[in-house]
């Protein structure tokens, strides 16, 4: 009995060796076979890559939603893109919807280093201006979605030439507000804003 016990464990320990150094090796997926999930990256503070947000910026979600338009509105010039960049997220998309004639909607997804390539020389060369006309906020928890209605003007005190609804994502990491996507419609004759989202 003691030698058939003996053998046993050793017979036991030899395939506990080798099941370890096959789990050990790379495994090869058969061909065809979903490859196997990658575990996602480890969470980054944002605080921590992106320039430093004035406080009064990012304390609301109403503050956050002003100052988008604030910073991008302006005369003919430079704009603060550093204060640009310290309301959104590193991976916060820009995505304009358009219309082109007799054709289906497009859109373009931009990270906020490519809207600020596309925007410089635009707004270098004509003033630029976009209110806020009313927003429509939906919160829950450290989320928020708010249809935020524009009208844009090249001056001031101009008439619009054109109106649409922003539609802002927003995170709460914190004690501040961050903008997590944007996306973009415009106003067109067959389309009008509703009255809902004007205040009415």
């Amino acid at each position: 009995m003691g030698l058939a016990r003996t053998a046993f464990v050793v017979v036991l320990a030899s395939a506990a060796s080798v099941g370890a150094a096959e789990s050990a090796s790379p495994q090869t997926a058969a061909p065809g076979a979903p490859a196997a999930a990658q575990a996602p990256p480890a969470f980054v503070d944002p605080a921590t890559v992106r320039p430093k947000a004035r406080a009064e910026d990012v304390r609301s979600i109403e503050a956050i939603i002003a100052a988008v338009y604030d910073v991008i509105s302006g005369p003919a010039g430079p704009r603060d893109w550093n204060r640009f960049r310290s309301l959104l997220l590193p991976e916060c998309r820009l995505t304009p919807v358009s219309h082109p004639a007799d054709a289906q909607a497009v859109y373009r997804t931009l990270d906020a280093e490519t809207y600020i390539q596309r925007a410089e020389p635009a707004f270098a060369k004509q003033g630029f201006f976009e209110t806020g006309v009313a927003n429509r906020v939906e919160e829950f928890g450290s989320i928020a979605h708010v249809f935020s209605t524009y009208e844009s003007r090249r001056e001031q005190d101009g008439a619009p030439f054109a109106r649409g609804i922003n539609s802002f994502q927003l995170v709460k990491l914190g004690d501040r507000w961050w903008v997590a996507s944007i996306m973009w419609d415009t106003e067109r004759p067959d389309v009008p804003i509703p009255g809902k989202y004007l205040g009415r």
